[in-house]
């Protein structure tokens, strides 16, 4: 289910008869005298002598019917859809769409749809959905609408069911008009329901995004700088340092006690690393780091920047073993973690004891990385210019298909 399913409005009919519809609705189950006290009151709501009600007394009756709204109501899923589809478009004609008054019904509304039971998750979900669509997309009431969305998910362990996706959040942030407060609060409560669902790698990405959102000298950047350090070291998939070391906030928490390993995963190996551990045992049990996890995620980075310097050339079992400390039986090992974390390239040849490297990921990108592509890419030119060359020459004399191959293996 994603925020882009909407259903729309059909009702036909006066306003006092749609009133009306909705009341009956709302009194399905309680005793026919009290029913017809609140039937009465409507009426007596709507009652005038022109044609037409003002605007006072739409608001008047409406807000009877309202207050009469206590739970989803008795119906099937789609009454109960239609009823408050029909409820949201009154309401928003009526007021609007970010006045306070609009602000307090919606909030009300809110809360009686998260509370209903929970084995009508589906129809609760659909009536939230509805009603953010129904909302223009720069209101300021959509984070609202969805932050109650989200905690009905996690509490119902449906947050699966969702479509969220990180282009989608980061347009509406764009479109919100909400303060940046306001905004980084929303982006927090999606970090805390991934956290709670057990989505920490998905929490990660909103957690780089909150961070953008702070000012790098509020108390709470600070706080949000070190939760995302402490996740991306403690997350095995999280790989780029290079993205985190470059965000200011992260910048500003530089006298933190684990800045330092931020800096030996984006510039060192694994001896730094053990050096550093060993040192600062307390500092790691105090964040729940694992020294093995982190050990095993260092080496994977040092086995990707050294590829990284072997890339189109055989870089040999040896000078891994050396890189990684670790056995020359091994590599092959530490090799296949690598490619499956997304790191490495290559093909690996026990015979010549040597990883052919395709393709590698520098963990940061600078001066020395330019020049090292540079240098790459000129090489290409040059291995090109030659196959046209000969490619040339072989039309030239009838198309000879072996020089052709043999020249594209020469590029290779």
């Amino acid at each position: 289910m994603s925020p882009s399913e909407s259903i729309s409005v059909f009702a036909e009919g006066t306003f006092e008869e749609q009133l009306k519809e909705l009341l009956v609705y709302t009194t399905r189950g309680i005793p026919d005298e009290e029913r017809n006290s609140l039937l009465q009151s409507l009426q007596d709501a709507v009652k005038t002598d022109n044609a037409s009600l003002d605007e006072d007394r739409r608001r008047t009756a409406f807000e009877l019917v309202l207050k009469n709204v206590k739970s989803v109501g008795q119906g099937t899923d789609q009454e109960i859809e239609g009823f408050f589809n029909l409820l949201h478009a009154h309401l928003f004609t009526l007021w609007q769409v970010d006045s306070s008054e609009t602000r307090q019904h919606v909030a009300y509304l809110l809360n009686i749809i998260s509370s209903a039971p929970s084995n009508i998750s589906l129809i609760k979900y659909r009536i939230l959905f509805n009603l953010f669509n129904a909302t223009p997309r720069s209101s300021a009431l959509r984070p609202t609408i969805y932050t109650t969305l989200l905690q009905v998910a996690a509490g119902n362990g449906d947050f699966e069911s969702f479509a969220l996706t990180k282009s989608d959040v980061e347009q509406w942030l764009k479109e919100w008009n909400v303060s940046a407060e306001e905004k980084s609060q929303f982006l927090k409560t999606i970090v805390d329901t991934l956290v709670q669902t057990g989505k920490a790698e998905s929490a990660y990405e909103y957690r780089i995004l909150l961070v953008h959102t702070l000012p790098s000298s509020s108390p709470e950047s600070r706080s949000a700088a070190i939760d995302t350090i402490v996740a991306a070291l403690r997350i095995p998939t999280v790989f780029d340092f290079d993205t985190l070391y470059n965000l200011d906030p992260i910048i500003a928490v530089r006298d933190h006690e684990l800045f330092p390993v931020i800096q030996i995963f984006l510039r060192n190996g694994f001896p730094e690393f053990r050096a550093w551990a060993d040192a600062h045992a307390a500092v790691l049990e105090s964040y729940q780091l694992d020294s093995a996890q982190l050990e095993h995620k260092i080496r994977l980075l040092a086995l990707s920047s050294l590829a990284f310097d072997y890339i189109g050339r055989d870089l040999p079992y040896s000078t891994i073993a050396s890189t990684l400390q670790i056995d020359t039986s091994q590599v092959e090992e530490w090799t296949i973690d690598a490619v499956r974390a997304g790191l490495v390239s290559g093909k690996l040849s026990q015979a010549a004891q040597h990883l052919h490297v395709y393709r590698s990921s520098a963990r940061k990108f600078e001066r020395e990385q330019w020049e090292a592509l540079e240098k790459r890419l000129l090489a290409w030119k040059a291995g090109l210019a030659s196959v046209i060359e000969i490619v040339a020459l072989a039309q030239q004399k009838g198309g000879n298909v072996a020089e052709v191959v043999q020249a594209t293996q020469l590029v290779q």
